[in-house]
């Protein structure tokens, strides 16, 4: 899997990023060994919140090869993104464990066992409608949290619609790391208030080891750990 990122300057260049949300949809379908796809945009703050982030999308894609993933991330529209944006990062995924549905569908076909090195968290939901006010109640918490430990490599909150179909993506150091994270404090809270009153009419959670990444995201690649001279 690829997630890319791009961030946009311009007035100019994010009225053209927030148009290619719909324009973009036929050449991303016509796009050489791609899987499953999305064209997302983001939320503010630490993770995400109910605000949008109008200078930042990605575009998540699925392919058969690391080989063809490098390939057609570089040109398409692929291209397209980053010609028009001030800084883009992809990063290059293994999925090692994924449960639940994606439009009714499972994107994530696990492959590889987990390796050394920093793992990546998605999560998606669909959020019912009746429950929107509850999860927005508990996701500024969550999102607070995730933005002060100090472990977390990078985070970002992405979405397909706004409100009622989001995604939370985070990378970790290790698997220790995350677990510590997603065991304590707002997020089991939420995790538990999630099961009782079934906010979600539909969800996934996938980890994937980190392969490679292209590019920068605040002048860096955020796969360096903190630890790293």
């Amino acid at each position: 899997m690829s997630l890319s990122f791009y961030r946009f300057g311009s007035l100019s260049a994010r009225l053209w990023a927030f148009a290619m949300m719909g324009l973009a949809r036929r050449p991303m379908a016509r796009t050489p060994g791609i899987g499953f796809w999305k064209l997302c945009g983001s939320g503010t703050g630490e993770g995400f919140t109910p605000k949008p982030n109008l200078s930042v999308y990605a575009i998540l894609s699925t392919w058969p090869d690391a080989a063809t993933a490098q390939r057609e991330t570089a040109r398409g529209v692929f291209a397209r993104y980053r010609a028009k944006s001030v800084e883009d990062w992809t990063v290059y995924l293994a999925p090692t464990s994924a449960r639940g549905d994606w439009a009714g569908v499972q994107p994530f076909a696990p492959r590889t066992t987990p390796a050394s090195g920093p793992i990546a968290a998605l999560t998606r939901a669909s959020v019912r409608p009746r429950m929107a006010h509850r999860f927005w109640g508990r996701v500024p918490n969550i999102s607070a949290v995730i933005g002060k430990d100090p472990s977390v490599l990078f985070k970002l909150g992405i979405g397909e619609k706004p409100f009622v179909h989001q995604v939370t993506f985070s990378i970790w150091p290790d698997a220790a790391a995350m677990n510590n994270f997603a065991r304590t404090g707002p997020h089991a809270e939420a995790i538990q208030a999630v099961r009782r009153d079934g906010w979600f009419s539909e969800e996934l959670y996938a980890r994937f080891s980190c392969v490679s990444d292209r590019g920068t995201w605040g002048g860096v690649s955020p796969l360096l750990t903190k630890e790293t001279p």
